[in-house]
């Protein structure tokens, strides 16, 4: 297993400081990222109380008795977990309809979840789970030729600022044209600046976070009658990049770019996107040729455009949990690295009969909730702050152990680290600062544990699923969870896994 440190971060972004060099004293806390400025989490009252956040129907606040009390985030064992109303379907492009198979997933019964899993015996334990209703082939990442392009820069602007693809600061063309870009204008355009459907780019920083408004009352969990929904799109590129020997890109066909980090070791990280900057597959190639699928999509030569305004899990049934909540969703104040293993290793708690992107296991929260989560309590987020205090970098070691086990023996596992904030300050801010928070425990888990960072993905939820039902600040609401997705987005018996 490749073993790389990342190096140091590029200034302002929130990842706990380095060890500290030449006999300097490391200093109390990481600064705080600049971008947790005024604004997040910081202008009390600005969301309403009677307004409903992600998730939330009018009139349902999560079934909170009343606010400052924990929020009731899933029914007692047993009980199905109410799914989100379809919305939208009549107005359903028929070919999204039909590339994928009809979904009909069974509870997995207490006895199969209550099994134990040795970390060698995970892709037999998920292979019971894991059902699809059609077979997935895997063509080798790098079989495709590619042309090399020049190397798109973060945020989608250009070194002056400015908008590389005519857009104003609100994601609007800035002149009246139409139509596509050439394909050179597409080359250095940022990634994922393509023109997103239903989607309109309201923020864009310099790190490469974009955040979308998702237009249309259809949206999966906005407000009925709402004019959007928000999702913050992030870029990995500086997290997997750090220390790497050479990054190149080449284009694809059907406007995918390929990305490929070598390593001083020989390794090298492979990931295609699509034109709208979506992950489509990412594996790691030893020097030896072999391939290790990380997560792979094997919908991705449909050609179709994404529906952002659209839940990709608004179809399936109503989660039927058959475990204790608190087996479910791992609530513990002190780190446990068996705990932590017991429920990484866990398969699925549902059945699992299709493959999803990343993209779709990161927007659906009922995807999400197909496999067990860890609160991650031992790291405590100041108010405002992405960074990680010194003292409390240590309580990140039972995680990466646990973690580094799986990987260990399943070099093609997939970690997701969720971000979240507490419910003071916009939702814009609050969505950026969550991320940031995600990014800086995946960064201490690979900068202070040597965890491969291609093994983790992150995503920030801002305010959208307070732990504690509250609108005042909140230290508990200010936290990342950990999920192993490893059955969501990869068929678990492929070669190298």
């Amino acid at each position: 297993m490749p073993s790389d440190k990342p190096g140091q971060d590029e200034p302002g972004t929130p990842v706990p400081e380095a060890a500290p060099a030449n006999g300097d004293a490391a200093p109390a806390e990481a600064p705080a990222p600049a971008e947790a400025r005024p604004g997040a989490e910081q202008r009390p009252g600005e969301r309403g109380a009677d307004r409903p956040r992600r998730g939330q129907r009018d009139g349902d606040r999560d079934g909170a008795e009343r606010p400052g009390e924990p929020a009731a985030e899933r029914p007692a064992e047993g009980q199905p977990v109410p799914a989100e109303a379809p919305q939208g379907a009549e107005d359903e492009a028929p070919d999204e309809a039909a590339e994928r198979p009809a979904e009909r997933p069974q509870p997995v019964p207490a006895a199969t979840q209550n099994e134990p899993v040795a970390p060698d015996g995970i892709d037999a334990s998920d292979a019971r789970v894991q059902q699809l209703a059609e077979p997935v082939e895997i063509a080798p990442i790098t079989e495709e030729q590619g042309e090399r392009i020049e190397a798109p820069r973060r945020g989608g602007r250009d070194r002056d600022g400015r908008d590389r693809d005519g857009r104003g600061e609100n994601g609007r063309d800035a002149d009246a044209r139409g139509g596509d870009r050439d394909r050179e204008a597409g080359d250095r355009r940022g990634r994922g600046d393509g023109d997103r459907p239903n989607v309109e780019v309201v923020r864009r920083d310099d790190d490469g976070r974009q955040i979308l408004s998702i237009i249309g009352a259809g949206v999966a969990g906005a407000v009925a009658g709402g004019a959007a929904a928000y999702f913050i799109k992030g870029d990995d590129r500086e997290r997997l990049t750090r220390n790497a020997e050479e990054t190149y890109y080449e284009r694809l066909p059907r406007g995918r770019t390929r990305q490929t980090i070598v390593r001083d070791n020989g390794v090298q990280i492979v990931t295609v996107t699509d034109s709208y900057g979506d992950i489509l597959r990412r594996s790691r190639v030893m020097p030896d040729g072999r391939e290790v699928v990380l997560f792979y999509d094997p919908y991705e030569q449909n050609d179709r455009r994404p529906r952002y305004d659209r839940d990709p899990g608004r179809d399936l049934p109503e989660l039927t949990i058959g475990i204790p909540r608190d087996e479910y969703i791992v609530d513990i104040d002190q780190p446990d690295e068996a705990v932590y293993l017991r429920t990484l290793v866990a398969p699925p708690v549902e059945t699992v009969e299709r493959i999803y992107s990343v993209d779709e296991v990161v927007r659906s929260e009922r995807i999400r909730d197909k496999v067990r989560r860890i609160d991650l309590n031992t790291i405590n987020f100041d108010f405002g702050s992405a960074a990680i205090a010194q003292n409390q970098v240590g309580n990140l070691e039972a995680l990466a152990d646990a973690v580094k086990e799986v990987v260990d023996k399943n070099p093609g596992e997939t970690f997701l680290i969720e971000g979240h904030t507490d419910a003071v300050g916009s939702e814009i801010s609050n969505l950026a600062l969550s991320d940031k928070r995600a990014e800086s425990v995946a960064s201490a888990l690979t900068e202070y544990f040597d965890v491969p960072p291609e093994n983790l993905v992150t995503q920030g939820y801002g305010e959208g699923y307070l732990k504690v039902d509250t609108e005042g600040e909140n230290r508990e609401n200010r936290r990342v969870t950990v999920r192993r997705i490893t059955p969501l987005v990869k068929p678990v018996q492929t070669s190298g896994n």
